[in-house]
C-alpha cells in the first residue's frame, strides 16, 4: 500500500505537520481572543486576578476548538497540497505513475484516524473541562445556567420518590432547594428545603438543610442526604444543552431519556453528529484535493485557495441546516448527520475522477 512506502510516510509527515501547525494555530487564536473577552469582563467580577481568568479561558477552549477542527483539516489540506504543487513534489509523483487516491491516502489516513481521536479521547475531554469552566465562570462572574421559574426534576429510588425544584443550577450543583419526598406508596414523607445542594456519586448533599417531616418537629441540618440514581450527564441533559455531554455517556442519558418519556432528539443527533465526523473530515480533505491539484505555472492560485475556503463554508453552512432540520425533526437525525459528509465525499471524489480521468 502507498501509504507505508518511503514516499507515502513522506506525505503523511507534510500533511500531519500542516494540520497540526493549523489546529495549534487556531487553538491559540481561540484562547488568546476568549481571555481578551474574560479580562474586559473582569471588572464585573470579584476578585479575579489573571491566572484564573487564564485557567478559565483554557477549560474554554478545547469544546470551541473542536468545532472548528474540520476547517483546521481543510485549511491543513489546502496548504499540504499547495505546497506540495509549488514544489513540482506532486507532479513527479503523477509523472512517476502514482495516481491522485495514492498520494492523497496518507491525508485520508490522518483524516479518519484524527476523527476518532476527536470523538473517543478529545470530545470527552472536552466536555470535561467545559463543565468546570461552567462551574468556575459561575463562581467568578456569579452566573447561574438556569434562573427565572428554576427547574423541576423528578427522580424514582427503590424506597421513595421525590420532586425537587432549584432556582439556579451550576455544574453539579442547585441553589435554593426545595424537594418533596414521598414513599414507593405515593405518600408523603418529608419536605427538604435548602440553600443549596450537590450531586454526589449516588446521593443529593444538602448544605443548611430544614426537613419538615410527617408527625414530627421541623429539624435543621449543616448538611443533608437524600438517595437518588440521578448522575451528573443526566442533569447536565435536563438543564444544559447536549454539548455538556460526553460521546461514551450519549448512549446511557439517551436511553434515560426516553425511558421517562422526554424528548431525545438533540442527544440522538448529537450523537450522530460525533459518529459522522470522521466522515466529515474525510470530506474536508477531498475538497482541499479537488481545488489545489492544478499546476501551478497554470496560475490562478488564489482562485484555487479561494474556492476551497468557500467549499469548506459552503459545507458547514449545509451541515448546520441540516442539523437544525434534524433537532426539529423535519428529518431522520441519521439523515441529518451523516447526509452532508456523504454528499460532499462523492462530490469531492467526482471532482478528482474528472481530474484525473478526464
Amino acid at each position: 500500500m502507498f501509504a507505508f512506502t518511503r514516499l507515502g510516510r513522506y506525505f503523511f509527515h507534510r500533511f500531519m505537520f500542516s494540520i497540526a501547525a493549523v489546529t495549534a494555530t487556531f487553538f491559540i487564536l481561540i484562547y488568546l481572543g476568549d481571555l481578551i473577552e474574560l479580562l474586559r469582563r473582569a471588572g464585573e467580577a470579584k476578585n479575579a486576578n489573571i491566572g484564573v481568568l487564564a485557567r478559565l479561558s483554557f477549560y474554554r477552549t478545547p469544546a470551541v476548538a473542536e468545532q472548528i477542527f474540520p476547517f483546521a483539516v481543510l485549511f491543513g489540506g489546502l496548504a499540504a497540497f499547495l505546497n506540495l504543487n509549488r514544489r513540482l513534489e506532486l507532479v513527479i509523483a503523477r509523472a512517476s505513475g502514482i495516481s491522485v487516491w495514492q498520494f492523497i491516502s496518507p491525508a485520508l489516513f490522518i483524516a479518519i484516524g484524527s476523527g476518532i481521536v476527536i470523538v473517543t479521547i478529545y470530545n470527552p475531554l472536552a466536555v470535561m473541562l467545559k463543565n468546570k469552566a461552567d462551574d468556575l465562570e459561575s463562581r467568578i462572574f456569579s452566573r447561574a445556567l438556569v434562573t427565572g421559574n428554576g427547574i423541576w426534576l423528578d427522580q424514582k429510588t427503590a424506597d421513595d420518590s421525590s420532586i425537587l425544584r432549584a432556582s439556579s443550577v451550576v455544574g453539579n450543583k442547585v441553589y435554593l432547594v426545595t424537594v418533596f419526598v414521598s414513599d414507593k406508596d405515593s405518600n408523603f414523607k418529608e419536605r427538604i428545603e435548602a440553600a443549596s445542594a450537590e450531586l454526589k456519586a449516588g446521593v443529593w448533599e444538602f448544605q443548611t438543610a430544614q426537613v419538615l417531616a410527617v408527625n414530627s418537629e421541623p429539624k435543621k441540618f449543616d448538611t443533608y442526604e437524600l438517595a437518588t440514581n440521578l448522575t451528573q450527564d443526566e442533569l447536565n441533559s435536563t438543564v444544559g444543552a447536549s454539548e455538556t455531554v460526553s460521546f461514551w455517556a450519549l448512549p446511557r442519558v439517551i436511553s434515560r431519556l426516553e425511558l421517562a418519556g422526554l424528548d431525545a432528539t438533540r442527544y440522538r443527533l448529537k450523537y450522530q453528529t460525533l459518529l459522522a465526523r470522521p466522515a466529515l473530515l474525510v470530506a474536508m480533505i477531498l475538497t482541499a484535493a479537488s481545488v489545489s491539484l492544478r499546476f501551478f505555472r497554470f496560475g490562478s492560485v488564489a482562485k484555487m485557495v479561494l474556492s476551497g475556503i468557500l467549499a469548506g463554508f459552503s459545507l458547514y453552512v449545509v451541515t448546520k441546516l441540516a442539523e437544525n432540520l434534524g433537532s426539529a425533526g423535519v428529518i431522520s437525525t441519521i439523515a441529518a448527520a451523516w447526509m452532508p459528509a456523504i454528499i460532499a465525499c462523492m462530490m469531492g471524489m467526482l471532482a478528482l475522477f474528472v481530474q484525473e480521468d478526464g
